[in-house]
Protein backbone atom coordinates (compact mmCIF):
# COMPACT_ATOMS: atom_id res chain seq x y z
CA UNK A 1 0.00 0.00 0.00
CA UNK A 2 1.82 3.16 -0.80
CA UNK A 3 2.40 5.63 1.59
CA UNK A 4 -0.55 8.36 0.44
CA UNK A 5 -2.91 5.73 0.26
CA UNK A 6 -2.12 4.46 4.26
CA UNK A 7 -2.27 8.64 5.06
CA UNK A 8 -5.79 8.73 3.52
CA UNK A 9 -6.80 5.35 5.45
CA UNK A 10 -5.45 6.67 8.61
CA UNK A 11 -7.25 10.17 8.21
CA UNK A 12 -10.39 8.22 7.86
CA UNK A 13 -10.01 6.14 10.17
CA UNK A 14 -9.31 8.99 13.22
CA UNK A 15 -12.44 10.66 11.77
CA UNK A 16 -14.34 6.94 11.98
CA UNK A 17 -13.03 6.26 15.70
CA UNK A 18 -13.79 9.79 16.56
CA UNK A 19 -17.65 8.48 15.33
CA UNK A 20 -17.04 5.38 17.27
CA UNK A 21 -16.92 6.27 20.34
CA UNK A 22 -19.47 4.78 23.13
CA UNK A 23 -22.58 6.78 24.02
CA UNK A 24 -24.37 6.40 27.18
CA UNK A 25 -26.98 4.12 25.98
CA UNK A 26 -24.43 1.93 24.56
CA UNK A 27 -24.42 -1.30 27.27
CA UNK A 28 -20.89 -3.09 28.02
CA UNK A 29 -22.46 -6.45 29.45
CA UNK A 30 -21.26 -9.66 28.10
CA UNK A 31 -22.81 -10.78 24.98
CA UNK A 32 -25.16 -13.87 25.87
CA UNK A 33 -24.19 -16.98 23.80
CA UNK A 34 -26.55 -19.25 25.40
CA UNK A 35 -27.78 -21.17 28.44
CA UNK A 36 -25.14 -24.00 29.66
CA UNK A 37 -27.10 -27.65 29.58
CA UNK A 38 -24.22 -28.90 31.94
CA UNK A 39 -23.78 -26.79 34.87
CA UNK A 40 -27.41 -24.30 33.87
CA UNK A 41 -25.60 -21.36 34.07
CA UNK A 42 -25.53 -18.53 31.09
CA UNK A 43 -22.93 -18.80 28.48
CA UNK A 44 -21.08 -15.65 27.88
CA UNK A 45 -18.62 -13.67 25.46
CA UNK A 46 -16.84 -10.89 27.87
CA UNK A 47 -16.46 -7.78 25.52
CA UNK A 48 -12.76 -6.98 26.91
CA UNK A 49 -11.35 -10.47 25.60
CA UNK A 50 -13.51 -10.23 21.94
CA UNK A 51 -10.17 -9.15 20.61
CA UNK A 52 -8.90 -12.54 21.87
CA UNK A 53 -9.89 -14.19 18.22
CA UNK A 54 -12.53 -16.91 18.29
CA UNK A 55 -13.50 -20.19 16.18
CA UNK A 56 -17.10 -21.59 15.40
CA UNK A 57 -16.28 -25.18 13.60
CA UNK A 58 -18.98 -27.89 12.92
CA UNK A 59 -20.38 -30.61 10.18
CA UNK A 60 -22.57 -28.67 7.99
CA UNK A 61 -26.48 -28.14 9.01
CA UNK A 62 -25.72 -27.88 12.57
CA UNK A 63 -26.15 -24.03 13.39
CA UNK A 64 -22.44 -22.41 12.38
CA UNK A 65 -24.59 -19.11 10.57
CA UNK A 66 -27.01 -19.16 13.46
CA UNK A 67 -23.81 -18.81 15.91
CA UNK A 68 -22.62 -16.36 13.87
CA UNK A 69 -25.39 -14.12 13.13
CA UNK A 70 -26.09 -14.27 17.59
CA UNK A 71 -22.30 -13.14 17.77
CA UNK A 72 -22.67 -10.07 15.23
CA UNK A 73 -25.70 -9.18 16.56
CA UNK A 74 -23.82 -8.95 20.06
CA UNK A 75 -21.37 -7.04 19.15
CA UNK A 76 -23.35 -4.65 17.29
CA UNK A 77 -25.58 -3.74 20.33
CA UNK A 78 -21.95 -3.33 22.07
CA UNK A 79 -21.18 -0.42 19.32
CA UNK A 80 -18.83 -2.64 17.64
CA UNK A 81 -18.90 -3.10 13.48
CA UNK A 82 -18.24 -6.47 12.29
CA UNK A 83 -17.35 -7.71 8.73
CA UNK A 84 -18.47 -10.81 7.78
CA UNK A 85 -19.07 -13.14 4.59
CA UNK A 86 -22.64 -14.26 3.08
CA UNK A 87 -21.28 -17.58 1.80
CA UNK A 88 -24.94 -19.22 1.48
CA UNK A 89 -27.22 -16.24 1.12
CA UNK A 90 -28.99 -16.07 4.64
CA UNK A 91 -26.48 -13.88 7.17
CA UNK A 92 -28.10 -11.38 4.87
CA UNK A 93 -31.35 -11.70 7.31
CA UNK A 94 -29.36 -9.60 9.31
CA UNK A 95 -30.65 -6.95 7.89
CA UNK A 96 -34.31 -7.74 8.68
CA UNK A 97 -36.36 -8.21 11.87
CA UNK A 98 -37.01 -11.77 12.53
CA UNK A 99 -40.74 -13.13 11.90
CA UNK A 100 -41.43 -13.28 15.92
CA UNK A 101 -42.00 -17.14 15.75
CA UNK A 102 -43.36 -19.00 18.67
CA UNK A 103 -40.27 -21.82 18.41
CA UNK A 104 -37.63 -19.01 18.43
CA UNK A 105 -39.66 -16.87 21.06
CA UNK A 106 -39.81 -19.93 23.44
CA UNK A 107 -36.39 -21.13 23.07
CA UNK A 108 -35.27 -17.43 23.93
CA UNK A 109 -37.71 -17.19 26.80
CA UNK A 110 -35.93 -20.65 27.94
CA UNK A 111 -32.61 -19.57 27.63
CA UNK A 112 -33.20 -15.90 29.53
CA UNK A 113 -32.55 -13.52 26.85
CA UNK A 114 -33.42 -10.46 28.68
CA UNK A 115 -35.68 -7.92 26.17
CA UNK A 116 -35.67 -10.27 23.32
CA UNK A 117 -37.89 -9.05 20.33
CA UNK A 118 -37.20 -9.36 16.39
CA UNK A 119 -35.18 -6.51 15.25
CA UNK A 120 -32.95 -6.04 12.17
CA UNK A 121 -29.30 -4.90 12.91
CA UNK A 122 -27.54 -1.75 10.93
CA UNK A 123 -25.89 -3.47 7.84
CA UNK A 124 -23.97 -2.41 4.33
CA UNK A 125 -23.99 -5.12 1.59
CA UNK A 126 -20.92 -5.38 -0.50
CA UNK A 127 -20.16 -7.34 -3.66
CA UNK A 128 -16.38 -7.98 -5.24
CA UNK A 129 -19.19 -8.07 -8.45
CA UNK A 130 -21.08 -5.22 -7.46
CA UNK A 131 -24.71 -7.05 -7.97
CA UNK A 132 -25.91 -8.07 -4.02
CA UNK A 133 -23.80 -4.82 -2.64
CA UNK A 134 -22.01 -1.79 -3.26
CA UNK A 135 -18.70 -2.59 -5.28
CA UNK A 136 -15.54 -3.71 -3.77
CA UNK A 137 -12.24 -2.19 -5.25
CA UNK A 138 -9.11 -2.09 -4.32
CA UNK A 139 -5.99 -1.15 -7.02
CA UNK A 140 -3.35 -3.22 -8.29
CA UNK A 141 -0.36 -1.28 -6.55
CA UNK A 142 -2.48 -1.85 -2.80
CA UNK A 143 -2.82 -5.61 -3.44
CA UNK A 144 0.47 -6.14 -3.99
CA UNK A 145 2.23 -8.80 -6.23
CA UNK A 146 1.96 -11.78 -3.48
CA UNK A 147 -1.33 -12.04 -3.06
CA UNK A 148 -2.26 -10.94 -6.38
CA UNK A 149 -0.33 -13.99 -7.33
CA UNK A 150 -1.47 -16.21 -5.41
CA UNK A 151 -5.11 -14.96 -6.97
CA UNK A 152 -3.79 -15.80 -10.64
CA UNK A 153 -2.35 -18.76 -8.82
CA UNK A 154 0.76 -18.21 -10.73
CA UNK A 155 3.95 -20.62 -10.19
CA UNK A 156 7.27 -19.33 -8.53
CA UNK A 157 9.23 -18.19 -11.53
CA UNK A 158 5.63 -16.54 -12.51
CA UNK A 159 5.71 -14.98 -9.51
CA UNK A 160 8.82 -13.38 -9.41
CA UNK A 161 8.24 -11.59 -12.81
CA UNK A 162 5.39 -9.96 -11.35
CA UNK A 163 7.70 -8.68 -8.77
CA UNK A 164 9.59 -7.23 -11.46
CA UNK A 165 6.58 -5.86 -12.85
CA UNK A 166 5.58 -3.97 -9.90
CA UNK A 167 9.30 -3.19 -9.04
CA UNK A 168 9.60 -1.47 -12.47
CA UNK A 169 6.22 0.38 -12.11
CA UNK A 170 7.45 2.03 -8.86
CA UNK A 171 10.66 2.92 -10.55
CA UNK A 172 9.56 4.75 -13.75
CA UNK A 173 6.33 6.18 -11.67
CA UNK A 174 3.81 4.37 -13.33
CA UNK A 175 0.45 3.82 -11.14
CA UNK A 176 -1.15 0.75 -10.81
CA UNK A 177 -4.88 0.85 -10.61
CA UNK A 178 -6.42 -1.65 -12.99
CA UNK A 179 -5.76 -4.88 -15.19
CA UNK A 180 -5.46 -2.34 -18.36
CA UNK A 181 -2.48 -0.64 -16.39
CA UNK A 182 -0.93 -4.43 -15.71
CA UNK A 183 -1.20 -5.39 -19.01
CA UNK A 184 0.27 -1.98 -20.21
CA UNK A 185 2.87 -3.07 -18.01
CA UNK A 186 3.32 -6.62 -19.08
CA UNK A 187 3.56 -5.46 -22.90
CA UNK A 188 6.14 -3.03 -22.30
CA UNK A 189 8.26 -5.67 -20.32
CA UNK A 190 8.22 -8.23 -22.98
CA UNK A 191 9.06 -5.28 -25.55
CA UNK A 192 11.99 -4.54 -23.38
CA UNK A 193 13.20 -8.01 -22.03
CA UNK A 194 16.36 -7.56 -22.41
CA UNK A 195 17.30 -4.23 -20.98
CA UNK A 196 14.54 -5.62 -18.06
CA UNK A 197 16.49 -8.53 -17.62
CA UNK A 198 19.66 -6.83 -17.17
CA UNK A 199 18.26 -4.50 -14.26
CA UNK A 200 16.03 -6.47 -12.83
CA UNK A 201 16.22 -9.94 -13.02
CA UNK A 202 15.53 -12.77 -16.28
CA UNK A 203 12.48 -12.09 -17.82
CA UNK A 204 10.56 -14.73 -20.36
CA UNK A 205 8.04 -14.22 -22.69
CA UNK A 206 6.79 -17.51 -21.90
CA UNK A 207 6.20 -16.40 -17.90
CA UNK A 208 4.87 -13.07 -19.40
CA UNK A 209 2.20 -15.00 -21.49
CA UNK A 210 1.31 -17.25 -19.20
CA UNK A 211 0.48 -14.23 -16.32
CA UNK A 212 -1.44 -12.55 -19.22
CA UNK A 213 -3.76 -16.01 -19.48
CA UNK A 214 -4.35 -15.45 -16.17
CA UNK A 215 -5.27 -12.36 -16.51
CA UNK A 216 -7.91 -13.17 -19.26
CA UNK A 217 -9.09 -16.15 -16.78
CA UNK A 218 -10.04 -13.92 -13.82
CA UNK A 219 -11.61 -11.39 -16.24
CA UNK A 220 -13.35 -13.83 -17.54
CA UNK A 221 -14.51 -14.47 -13.92
CA UNK A 222 -15.76 -11.52 -13.26
CA UNK A 223 -12.82 -10.58 -11.55
CA UNK A 224 -11.42 -7.50 -12.79
CA UNK A 225 -14.53 -5.32 -11.88
CA UNK A 226 -12.25 -5.91 -8.23
CA UNK A 227 -9.29 -3.70 -9.63
CA UNK A 228 -10.05 0.13 -9.71
CA UNK A 229 -11.14 3.28 -8.21
CA UNK A 230 -12.71 4.42 -5.56
CA UNK A 231 -11.05 1.89 -3.53
CA UNK A 232 -12.14 0.81 -0.52
CA UNK A 233 -11.87 2.80 2.80
CA UNK A 234 -11.36 0.80 5.65
CA UNK A 235 -12.72 3.22 7.55
CA UNK A 236 -16.27 2.17 5.72
CA UNK A 237 -16.10 -0.94 7.41
CA UNK A 238 -15.86 0.90 10.66
CA UNK A 239 -19.04 2.88 11.00
CA UNK A 240 -21.50 2.79 13.82
CA UNK A 241 -24.83 4.19 13.49
CA UNK A 242 -26.96 6.84 15.04
CA UNK A 243 -28.02 4.58 17.66
CA UNK A 244 -24.84 4.08 18.87
CA UNK A 245 -24.94 0.43 17.34
CA UNK A 246 -21.89 -0.83 15.16
CA UNK A 247 -23.04 -1.33 11.63
CA UNK A 248 -22.49 -5.10 10.18
CA UNK A 249 -20.93 -4.95 6.72
CA UNK A 250 -21.73 -8.32 5.01
CA UNK A 251 -19.85 -9.46 1.92
CA UNK A 252 -21.89 -11.21 -0.91
CA UNK A 253 -19.68 -14.55 -1.29
CA UNK A 254 -22.71 -17.03 -2.56
CA UNK A 255 -20.48 -17.12 -6.23
CA UNK A 256 -17.20 -15.50 -5.19
CA UNK A 257 -16.38 -18.54 -2.95
CA UNK A 258 -16.63 -20.63 -5.59
CA UNK A 259 -13.82 -19.15 -6.83
CA UNK A 260 -11.61 -19.76 -3.70
CA UNK A 261 -8.53 -18.19 -4.42
CA UNK A 262 -9.99 -14.91 -4.68
CA UNK A 263 -11.98 -15.27 -2.03
CA UNK A 264 -9.77 -16.15 0.12
CA UNK A 265 -6.85 -13.69 -1.16
CA UNK A 266 -9.20 -10.59 -0.65
CA UNK A 267 -10.31 -10.99 2.88
CA UNK A 268 -6.38 -11.72 3.43
CA UNK A 269 -5.78 -8.59 1.56
CA UNK A 270 -8.26 -6.84 4.08
CA UNK A 271 -6.69 -8.10 7.11
CA UNK A 272 -3.44 -6.92 6.01
CA UNK A 273 -4.45 -3.28 5.44
CA UNK A 274 -5.93 -3.46 8.72
CA UNK A 275 -3.21 -4.69 10.21
CA UNK A 276 -1.00 -1.79 8.60
CA UNK A 277 -3.13 0.84 9.10
CA UNK A 278 -4.48 0.65 12.12
CA UNK A 279 -2.65 2.09 14.96
CA UNK A 280 -1.28 0.06 18.34
CA UNK A 281 -4.39 0.45 21.51
CA UNK A 282 -3.23 -2.30 23.66
CA UNK A 283 -6.30 -3.90 25.51
CA UNK A 284 -10.04 -2.17 24.98
CA UNK A 285 -13.35 -2.44 27.02
CA UNK A 286 -14.65 -3.77 23.85
CA UNK A 287 -12.66 -4.42 20.23
CA UNK A 288 -12.94 -1.72 17.35
CA UNK A 289 -13.91 -4.32 15.00
CA UNK A 290 -14.83 -8.15 14.86
CA UNK A 291 -13.64 -9.79 11.39
CA UNK A 292 -15.42 -13.27 10.30
CA UNK A 293 -13.58 -15.36 8.21
CA UNK A 294 -15.95 -18.01 7.03
CA UNK A 295 -15.00 -20.98 5.12
CA UNK A 296 -11.89 -20.45 6.89
CA UNK A 297 -10.49 -23.84 5.39
CA UNK A 298 -9.80 -21.67 2.03
CA UNK A 299 -7.47 -19.34 3.25
CA UNK A 300 -4.98 -22.42 4.36
CA UNK A 301 -5.36 -24.61 1.32
CA UNK A 302 -2.44 -24.82 -1.12
CA UNK A 303 -0.88 -21.49 0.92
CA UNK A 304 2.93 -21.21 0.49
CA UNK A 305 4.73 -21.44 4.03
CA UNK A 306 5.92 -17.80 3.37
CA UNK A 307 2.04 -16.84 2.97
CA UNK A 308 0.86 -19.31 6.01
CA UNK A 309 3.80 -17.42 8.03
CA UNK A 310 2.75 -13.53 7.51
CA UNK A 311 -1.62 -14.75 8.33
CA UNK A 312 0.19 -16.00 11.55
CA UNK A 313 2.27 -12.91 12.38
CA UNK A 314 -1.04 -11.25 11.26
CA UNK A 315 -3.82 -12.43 13.47
CA UNK A 316 -1.05 -13.06 16.66
CA UNK A 317 -0.27 -9.18 16.16
CA UNK A 318 -3.43 -7.44 14.92
CA UNK A 319 -5.39 -8.05 18.84
CA UNK A 320 -3.09 -5.27 20.04
CA UNK A 321 -4.75 -2.84 17.32
CA UNK A 322 -7.97 -3.51 18.58
CA UNK A 323 -9.54 -6.56 16.01
CA UNK A 324 -10.97 -9.23 16.92
CA UNK A 325 -10.67 -12.41 14.12
CA UNK A 326 -13.34 -15.27 13.96
CA UNK A 327 -12.63 -18.52 11.90
CA UNK A 328 -15.20 -19.95 10.65
CA UNK A 329 -15.20 -23.98 9.13
CA UNK A 330 -16.24 -27.21 9.61
CA UNK A 331 -12.95 -28.90 11.31
CA UNK A 332 -10.85 -27.30 14.07
CA UNK A 333 -7.78 -28.65 12.28
CA UNK A 334 -9.32 -26.84 8.98
CA UNK A 335 -6.73 -23.61 10.87
CA UNK A 336 -2.96 -24.94 11.70
CA UNK A 337 -2.13 -25.03 15.11
CA UNK A 338 0.07 -22.13 15.23
CA UNK A 339 -3.25 -20.08 14.64
CA UNK A 340 -5.49 -22.22 16.76
CA UNK A 341 -3.54 -21.62 19.70
CA UNK A 342 -4.35 -18.06 19.46
CA UNK A 343 -7.87 -18.37 19.42
CA UNK A 344 -9.43 -17.64 23.15
CA UNK A 345 -13.28 -18.25 22.27
CA UNK A 346 -14.37 -21.55 20.95
CA UNK A 347 -17.62 -22.52 19.55
CA UNK A 348 -18.14 -25.98 18.62
CA UNK A 349 -21.12 -27.80 16.90
CA UNK A 350 -21.44 -31.25 16.63
CA UNK A 351 -19.14 -33.44 14.16
CA UNK A 352 -20.46 -36.18 13.00
CA UNK A 353 -18.12 -39.43 13.04
CA UNK A 354 -18.29 -41.13 10.15
CA UNK A 355 -14.85 -41.72 8.29
CA UNK A 356 -11.48 -41.30 9.84
CA UNK A 357 -11.01 -37.95 8.85
CA UNK A 358 -14.19 -37.67 11.12
CA UNK A 359 -13.22 -39.23 14.05
CA UNK A 360 -9.82 -37.53 14.07
CA UNK A 361 -11.33 -34.12 13.99
CA UNK A 362 -13.63 -35.18 17.12
CA UNK A 363 -10.85 -36.43 19.28
CA UNK A 364 -8.59 -33.10 18.18
CA UNK A 365 -11.51 -31.00 18.66
CA UNK A 366 -12.17 -32.71 22.43
CA UNK A 367 -8.42 -32.13 23.08
CA UNK A 368 -8.44 -28.20 22.40
CA UNK A 369 -10.97 -27.77 25.08
CA UNK A 370 -10.66 -27.13 28.97
CA UNK A 371 -12.10 -30.41 30.74
CA UNK A 372 -15.31 -30.65 32.35
CA UNK A 373 -15.54 -33.53 34.88
CA UNK A 374 -19.03 -33.56 34.53
CA UNK A 375 -18.72 -33.96 30.49
CA UNK A 376 -17.08 -36.48 27.79
CA UNK A 377 -16.71 -34.42 25.66
CA UNK A 378 -15.71 -36.90 22.48
CA UNK A 379 -19.08 -38.30 23.02
CA UNK A 380 -21.26 -35.17 23.57
CA UNK A 381 -19.23 -33.71 20.50
CA UNK A 382 -21.04 -36.62 18.33
CA UNK A 383 -24.56 -36.20 19.79
CA UNK A 384 -25.34 -33.13 19.58
CA UNK A 385 -28.32 -31.54 18.57
CA UNK A 386 -28.84 -28.19 16.16
CA UNK A 387 -28.37 -25.12 17.71
CA UNK A 388 -26.17 -26.89 20.29
CA UNK A 389 -22.90 -26.42 20.66
CA UNK A 390 -19.79 -27.20 22.87
CA UNK A 391 -18.35 -23.47 24.40
CA UNK A 392 -15.38 -22.21 25.79
CA UNK A 393 -14.56 -18.36 26.53
CA UNK A 394 -12.12 -16.87 28.28
CA UNK A 395 -13.09 -15.41 31.52
CA UNK A 396 -11.97 -13.07 34.55
CA UNK A 397 -7.41 -12.29 33.77
CA UNK A 398 -8.07 -14.06 30.37
CA UNK A 399 -8.38 -17.79 31.38
CA UNK A 400 -10.72 -20.01 29.87
CA UNK A 401 -13.59 -21.05 31.06
CA UNK A 402 -14.44 -25.64 31.34
CA UNK A 403 -16.60 -26.16 28.41
CA UNK A 404 -19.88 -26.33 28.64
CA UNK A 405 -22.75 -28.29 26.25
CA UNK A 406 -24.79 -24.96 25.79
CA UNK A 407 -28.18 -24.20 23.97
CA UNK A 408 -27.24 -21.52 21.53
CA UNK A 409 -29.21 -18.17 21.37
CA UNK A 410 -31.29 -16.93 18.36
CA UNK A 411 -30.74 -14.09 16.86
CA UNK A 412 -33.30 -11.39 16.69
CA UNK A 413 -32.83 -11.21 12.68
CA UNK A 414 -34.49 -13.27 10.01
CA UNK A 415 -32.94 -16.53 10.03
CA UNK A 416 -32.82 -16.87 6.91
CA UNK A 417 -32.29 -14.33 3.15
CA UNK A 418 -33.91 -11.98 2.37
CA UNK A 419 -36.24 -10.87 -1.13
CA UNK A 420 -34.52 -8.14 -3.80
CA UNK A 421 -37.00 -5.87 -3.03
CA UNK A 422 -35.76 -6.20 0.93
CA UNK A 423 -31.69 -6.04 -0.17
CA UNK A 424 -32.65 -3.05 -2.67
CA UNK A 425 -34.05 -1.17 0.12
CA UNK A 426 -31.49 -1.43 2.64
CA UNK A 427 -28.75 -0.42 -0.52
CA UNK A 428 -30.92 2.56 -0.96
CA UNK A 429 -30.56 3.60 2.72
CA UNK A 430 -26.50 3.32 2.77
CA UNK A 431 -24.68 6.26 3.94
CA UNK A 432 -22.04 5.00 1.24
CA UNK A 433 -23.54 4.11 -2.03
CA UNK A 434 -23.22 7.97 -3.69
CA UNK A 435 -19.36 6.49 -2.80
CA UNK A 436 -19.19 3.58 -4.39
CA UNK A 437 -21.53 2.54 -6.72
CA UNK A 438 -19.97 5.01 -9.81
CA UNK A 439 -16.15 3.55 -11.10
CA UNK A 440 -13.78 6.39 -11.60
CA UNK A 441 -11.02 6.17 -14.13
CA UNK A 442 -8.30 8.66 -13.78
CA UNK A 443 -4.63 8.47 -15.31
CA UNK A 444 -2.55 5.86 -14.53
CA UNK A 445 -0.31 3.73 -16.25
CA UNK A 446 -2.16 2.33 -19.30
CA UNK A 447 -2.87 6.03 -20.05
CA UNK A 448 0.65 7.56 -19.15
CA UNK A 449 2.50 4.97 -21.43
CA UNK A 450 -0.26 5.50 -24.35
CA UNK A 451 0.04 9.79 -23.85
CA UNK A 452 3.80 8.79 -24.16
CA UNK A 453 3.57 6.56 -27.39
CA UNK A 454 1.42 9.30 -29.22
CA UNK A 455 3.84 12.32 -27.89
CA UNK A 456 6.47 10.56 -29.85
CA UNK A 457 4.71 10.21 -32.84
CA UNK A 458 3.37 13.01 -32.92
CA UNK A 459 6.61 14.84 -32.75
CA UNK A 460 8.19 12.00 -35.43
CA UNK A 461 5.33 13.58 -37.65
CA UNK A 462 6.25 17.40 -37.35
CA UNK A 463 7.34 18.88 -40.78
CA UNK A 464 11.38 19.67 -39.99
CA UNK A 465 12.44 23.51 -39.25
CA UNK A 466 14.52 24.55 -42.81
CA UNK A 467 17.50 26.89 -42.87
CA UNK A 468 16.53 30.46 -43.14
CA UNK A 469 16.34 31.58 -46.90
CA UNK A 470 16.03 27.70 -48.01
CA UNK A 471 13.39 26.68 -50.18
CA UNK A 472 11.81 23.53 -50.42
CA UNK A 473 9.60 23.07 -54.21
CA UNK A 474 6.62 20.70 -53.96
CA UNK A 475 7.47 19.96 -57.70
CA UNK A 476 11.03 18.02 -57.00
CA UNK A 477 14.69 18.41 -56.11
CA UNK A 478 15.54 18.06 -52.07
CA UNK A 479 12.54 18.82 -51.07
CA UNK A 480 10.66 16.43 -52.91
CA UNK A 481 13.73 13.76 -51.65
CA UNK A 482 13.15 15.38 -48.11
CA UNK A 483 9.11 14.24 -48.06
CA UNK A 484 10.08 11.05 -49.68
CA UNK A 485 12.72 9.85 -46.68
CA UNK A 486 9.98 11.20 -43.79
CA UNK A 487 6.81 10.05 -45.46
CA UNK A 488 7.68 7.19 -47.73
CA UNK A 489 6.26 6.91 -50.90
CA UNK A 490 3.78 4.00 -52.37
CA UNK A 491 6.60 1.33 -52.10
CA UNK A 492 8.60 2.04 -48.85
CA UNK A 493 7.57 3.09 -45.55
CA UNK A 494 9.26 6.76 -44.54
CA UNK A 495 10.76 7.62 -41.11
CA UNK A 496 7.95 8.38 -39.76
CA UNK A 497 5.58 5.64 -40.07
CA UNK A 498 8.41 3.43 -39.21
CA UNK A 499 8.92 5.37 -35.88
CA UNK A 500 5.39 5.56 -35.42
CA UNK A 501 5.01 1.62 -35.84
CA UNK A 502 8.23 1.16 -33.29
CA UNK A 503 6.54 3.71 -30.68
CA UNK A 504 3.71 1.33 -30.78
CA UNK A 505 5.52 -1.78 -30.32
CA UNK A 506 7.42 -0.26 -27.21
CA UNK A 507 3.87 0.40 -25.49
CA UNK A 508 2.79 -3.19 -26.15
CA UNK A 509 0.96 -5.47 -28.03
CA UNK A 510 -3.16 -4.89 -27.83
CA UNK A 511 -2.10 -0.80 -26.60
CA UNK A 512 0.08 -0.74 -29.42
CA UNK A 513 -2.34 -1.52 -31.83
CA UNK A 514 -4.32 0.88 -30.45
CA UNK A 515 -2.02 3.44 -31.03
CA UNK A 516 -1.34 2.65 -34.51
CA UNK A 517 -5.12 2.47 -35.78
CA UNK A 518 -5.08 6.04 -34.01
CA UNK A 519 -2.25 7.60 -35.01
CA UNK A 520 -1.58 5.82 -38.24
CA UNK A 521 -5.16 6.26 -39.47
CA UNK A 522 -4.91 10.51 -39.31
CA UNK A 523 -1.88 10.56 -41.20
CA UNK A 524 -3.13 7.87 -44.23
CA UNK A 525 -7.06 9.36 -44.18
CA UNK A 526 -8.48 6.10 -42.46
CA UNK A 527 -10.83 6.34 -40.04
CA UNK A 528 -10.04 6.93 -36.67
CA UNK A 529 -10.98 4.08 -33.76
Amino acid sequence: MHAGARARSRAGLGLCLKSAAPDARTSMDPILLGKGLTDDIPVHLLPKFGNRHGLVAGATGTGKTVTLMTLAEGFSRLGVPVFMADVKGDVAGLAVAGDGNEKVASRAAQIGVPGYAPAASPTIFWDLYGKLGHPVRTTVSEMGPTLLGRILELNDTQSGVLDIVFKLADDRGLLLLDLPDLRALLNLVVEERSAVSTQYGLVSATSVAAIQRALLRLEQDGGDGFFGEPALELSDLMRVGPDGRGVIGILAANQLVLKPRLYSSFLLWLLSELFETLPEVGDLDKPKLVFVFDEAHLLFDDAPPALQQRIEQVVRLIRSKGVGVYFCSQFPDDVPDNILGQLGNRVQHALRAFTPRDQKAVKTAAETFVPNPKLDVARTLSSLGTGEALVSTLQDKGVPMPVEQTLIAPPRCRMGAISEAERSQVRAGSPVGMKYDTAVNRESAAELLLQRAQTAAEQAQAPPVGKAGAKDEDGGGFGQMAKDILFGTGRRQGVVEAMAKQTARTVGNQVGRQILRGVLGGLFGGRRR
